[in-house]
């Protein structure tokens, strides 16, 4: 198709494409997030629903490298294709927007095959945006722990409720790093305020801790008394 050439903002506005589920949520909690976003998609129904809800929603075929030069696309900083299961084009349109130079290309792979494709072609940074949330609802069910985000090769940011031996106690006498081998860094309150922490911390009787370790050590710092 063709694309009439347009500023949509420059190296400050986020490219997304595909306006699936993934795609929709991501552009959204970019704009609430302050961010100018660019929505694209290939499908002149999904880019009417959602041309009311984004500042700039355009039909276009991101596999089609004159057309997203057409859009101003090489003036971007960053891109995420979120096209799942269409895996053709999801290759295509990360090779499209290499070629173009994008110097942050993000990449929804829904399997490794996927994924060590998408990295091969230029992808910058891979997710596994299904795998992720399966990872850390499992964690959760069998474990004692409120939250879960694995942030790299075994180790992990979770919260937690406060053990009772350490509740009342100040963080400079729990010495959590040496004993526990987690690293404390913020102490929730029963209303949801979430406060960082000083060595004059004192956790409350009902306080929640976010805490960071290897799994291991998250996981077993939950389980104390």
């Amino acid at each position: 198709m063709s694309v009439r050439r347009r500023r949509y903002g420059g190296g400050d506005t986020v490219l997304v494409i595909g306006l699936g589920r993934f795609g929709v949520q991501v552009a959204d909690s970019l704009t609430r997030l302050g961010h100018e976003v660019l929505a694209l998609d290939d499908d002149p129904g999904i880019v009417e629903r959602w041309s009311q809800h984004f500042t700039h929603v355009v039909q276009a075929d991101a596999t089609d490298g004159d057309a997203l030069r057409q859009l101003g696309v090489t003036e971007f900083q960053r891109a995420v294709v979120a096209i799942g299961t269409a895996v053709e084009a999801s290759v295509l349109t990360v090779l499209a927007l290499a070629e173009l130079g994008l110097p942050e290309i993000w990449g929804r792979a829904t399997s490794i095959q996927h994924a060590k494709i998408l990295s091969a072609v230029g992808a910058h940074h891979v997710i596994f945006p299904e795998a992720a949330i399966a990872e850390r609802v499992a964690h959760l069910i069998v474990s004692q722990l409120l939250d879960f985000i694995e942030i790299g090769n075994d180790f992990a940011i979770a919260k937690t409720r406060a053990p009772a031996s350490l509740r009342g106690r100040r963080l400079r006498d729990i010495s959590a790093r040496e004993r526990y081998g987690v690293t404390i860094l913020a102490v929730s309150r029963p209303d949801g305020t979430i406060l960082p922490t000083s060595a004059d911390t004192v956790i409350g009787e009902d306080s929640d801790l976010v805490v960071e370790g290897t799994i291991e050590q998250v996981q077993r710092f939950a389980t104390m008394d």
